[in-house]
């Protein structure tokens, strides 16, 4: 029974990627005639206008590149409606700048140390449900971008994306709706046909938070002992979620399961 909910739940989330990203003829007429949502396209370049009572866009930068940070800046600097009010390279870091300041809107890279991409959407997500979340990643890889958007990411954008490009990201998750890198388009649309045929599912989605919270720690090469000692809980307990681990990913030991659980993008490696 559970399986079929999975199912329906995958389903489900590739059917509102889907029509989130579909634009009808009169939409877009509309859009060349009088400009979309919080962007005009009289800007030059394209980028959003102030929005009302001149309140700006406030975005939280998320990346442990010091580089892409001041890069993302450039980008948005030069549109009023847009501004930066926090820099993190950690989730641990995100977390607490969250704490402390308002945002409407987080870049956030996959790969971090400490907590990484993945496990803070979820953190983000749960605590400040309103905040829009769009990936900024290197990572071509369809179940990152998968897994990203099953965990709650509004927008899915590569690093190798135009500068243009994150502006209409950051336009079209801001207007409630998901985006999808042009990268990613091609594999986004075959998956859903195959979903849709086959009734494939991500063992990913599977897993409880306790199992992931393992899964990332066994990546980063922690022995049991000082799981238990990090995660507060015994031995016993974590041997168990361990073993949960090998038989949902269908792995011999726990050198196969992490180079799947890499492999895969269920978690990142650094």
């Amino acid at each position: 029974m559970s399986g079929v909910s999975n199912q329906a739940r995958e389903i489900a989330i590739f059917h509102k990627l889907w029509l989130s990203n579909k634009e009808t003829e009169s939409e877009l007429n509309q859009k060349r005639e009088f400009g979309s949502g919080l962007f005009s396209d009289s800007c030059s370049p394209r980028g959003p206008r102030v929005l009302p009572g001149n309140k700006k866009i406030r975005i939280l930068l998320a990346d442990d590149h010091v580089l892409i940070r001041h890069g993302i800046k450039n980008i948005v600097k030069g549109n009023e409606a847009l501004q930066v009010v926090g820099e993190a390279s950690s989730g641990e870091e995100l977390m607490a700048c969250l704490d402390n300041s308002d945002v409407d809107l987080i870049i956030l890279d996959i790969s971090m140390p400490g907590i990484g991409g993945m496990e803070t959407i979820g953190m983000v997500k749960k605590k400040y449900p309103w905040i829009k979340i769009l990936m900024l990643t290197m990572y071509k890889n369809k179940q990152y971008f998968y897994n990203a958007m099953s965990a709650g990411a509004d927008g899915y954008l590569m690093k190798d994306d135009s500068d243009n490009e994150l502006l209409v990201a950051i336009e079209k998750v801001l207007s409630g709706k998901n985006y999808i890198s042009p990268f990613m388009a091609e594999d986004f649309a075959n998956d859903v046909i195959s979903m849709h045929r086959n009734g494939k599912k991500s063992p990913f989605q599977e897993l409880t938070r306790r199992e992931k919270e393992v899964l990332q720690l066994v990546v980063k090469g922690l022995t049991s002992k000082q799981m238990a000692e990090y995660l507060n809980l015994s031995q016993r307990t974590v041997d168990h979620h361990r073993s949960n681990l090998l038989r949902k990913f269908k792995r011999k030991n726990s050198a196969e399961m992490v180079n799947y659980a890499v492999r895969n993008g269920f978690v990142t490696s650094e």
